[in-house]
């Protein structure tokens, strides 16, 4: 039922995405998609989650794949983190918009928020000597430097080219003061 709901977000906006037009669309009654998600919110929430941990793991899985210098994993953290923010077009901004002032929204996104920490810890843990506890909070600090170039940006603030010299630059900088050059 998710992937229908990205479709309908995709091709109708996220304005027309209701559990009855989502059963409807996925060929399933209308209890099943209550049973399911309860409310709208909930669909929301879970589409939320999905997307970004979608996100999250293609993003591990490319970088897991080739072994990266200090240099490129900043490089790619950054580009990976600020365009993604920058995208404004995508199901991932449309989804957060409908949830907009939801209570759940603040505990999905902390949630969230903890799952970018947790991607990051990920992919720095091979070019970091600290205690993992350490490399943790280092990690907090990246992402919440991360969130607030993301904002900047999208106040117009920089260019993204800007935004991503300068989280690359923050997250190189943070590393080179824990990190196993060869």
């Amino acid at each position: 039922m998710l992937d229908t709901a990205l479709k309908i977000i995709r091709e109708e906006g996220a304005d027309r995405l209701t559990l009855g037009h989502l059963a409807a669309r996925a060929g399933v009654s209308k209890p099943v998609a209550y049973d399911h998600f309860g409310t709208r919110s909930g669909l929301l929430i879970e589409l939320y989650r999905n997307i970004d941990t979608t996100r999250v793991r293609a993003f591990q899985d490319a970088m897991a794949a080739q072994d990266h210098s200090v240099e490129k994993t900043a490089r790619a953290l950054a580009d990976a983190y600020i365009t993604c923010a920058a995208d404004t077009t995508d199901e991932f901004h449309a989804v957060g918009a409908a949830l907009a002032g939801s209570e759940e929204k603040a505990a999905v996104f902390q949630e969230l928020l903890d799952q970018n920490v947790d991607m990051f810890v990920t992919v720095l843990m091979p070019h970091s000597s600290l205690a993992p506890s350490e490399l943790v909070r280092r990690c907090v600090g990246l992402v919440g430097a991360g969130e607030a170039l993301s904002a900047a940006l999208l106040r117009h603030a920089y260019s993204e080219a800007a935004a991503v010299e300068t989280f690359a630059a923050l997250i190189e900088g943070g590393l080179s003061m824990f990190s196993r050059r060869p």
